[in-house]
């Protein structure tokens, strides 16, 4: 039996791949959560000084792939075995075989989110396009989270390509028909450009970035106008809370900015997952998708 066949006849068998690919895929995306925001940042001192005209001073390759991930304590390249997700996290007992440094919590967590959110995707599809275009979702709003929580920042590396796959794989109506997915994106975009205008407007400040509009609009892209309100409505909800949680306990200060974009990740996955689901919950459907 070809493996395609194997795997459409056994829904535990492509669970289980899904989860092995998931925590293969979350050690890069930890990669890509340290790396990508350096690499821009070192774009943007070059872009400055080609505009001052300023001699640039010659730099190692830096990329996603180059240099190989070491030790940032003692400079130890990290080895193939001591680079499988997880496992070899808990062989290590968390600790870098060179130094001794502990190693940061945040890669096993990013590999287990990866892992799991996979697993959960496998689990709801089926095996299909849909669900590995539903991976792809989740990877990317994985990285964005936690990028955003780093630097508050939402590279349009990651949310510009999300939004035209978005709206390609809706071609094939996986998520949502094609009209509601460039709608989607269109209004997405909208809502949260007039937000931060009308906050701006009204307060002198900026509530949010401009990445946050091209995330809600790649959400958009992907799941049909129909889920931008659910989105908002959960994120806006889970970030309210959060906020107010840390500022009581004096755990961040008042006119200290909270990333949005962990939030509307969130909710987008929660949409994408559980979206119809919760729209057909009663009241609570009533409350999040009045338009449908």
């Amino acid at each position: 039996m070809a493996l395609p066949q194997l795997l459409q006849s056994s829904p535990y068998l492509f669970i289980a791949l899904c989860l092995f690919v998931g925590l293969m895929v979350g050690s890069f995306l930890n990669v890509v959560i340290y790396r990508l925001p350096k690499i821009l940042e070192r774009e943007w001192h070059e872009q400055c000084a080609e505009l001052k005209g300023e001699p640039l001073a010659p730099a190692p390759h830096f990329n996603l792939i180059i240099p190989r991930s070491a030790c940032p304590q003692c400079g130890k390249p990290i080895t193939a075995l001591e680079n499988i997700p997880l496992l070899s996290y808990l062989v290590l007992r968390g600790k870098c075989s060179g130094c001794g440094a502990p190693i940061a919590k945040r890669y096993p967590l990013v590999e287990t989110l990866s892992g799991v959110l996979s697993a959960i995707i496998a689990w709801r599809f089926g095996f299909g396009m849909t669900a590995f275009a539903g991976m792809l979702f989740a990877w990317c709003m994985i990285a964005l989270t936690f990028i955003d929580l780093d630097t508050q920042i939402l590279p349009d590396g990651i949310t510009l390509p999300l939004l035209w796959c978005g709206l390609l794989f809706n071609l094939w109506v996986l998520f949502s028909d094609v009209k509601s997915a460039v709608i989607g994106a269109t209004a997405g975009y909208l809502a949260l450009w007039a937000v931060y205008w009308l906050f701006k407007w009204a307060t002198g400040k900026e509530g949010m970035g401009y990445g946050d509009f091209k995330l809600l609009a790649a959400i958009g892209a992907w799941l049909g106008w129909q889920m931008l309100l659910p989105v908002i409505l959960l994120s806006s909800f889970v970030g309210a809370t959060v906020g107010i949680t840390l500022i009581l306990t004096k755990d961040h200060g008042r006119n200290v900015p909270i990333p949005f974009g962990p939030y509307l990740a969130a909710a987008g996955l929660i949409a994408l997952i559980w979206g119809h689901q919760l729209c057909e919950v009663g009241y609570f459907g009533t409350l999040l998708c009045p338009l449908r």
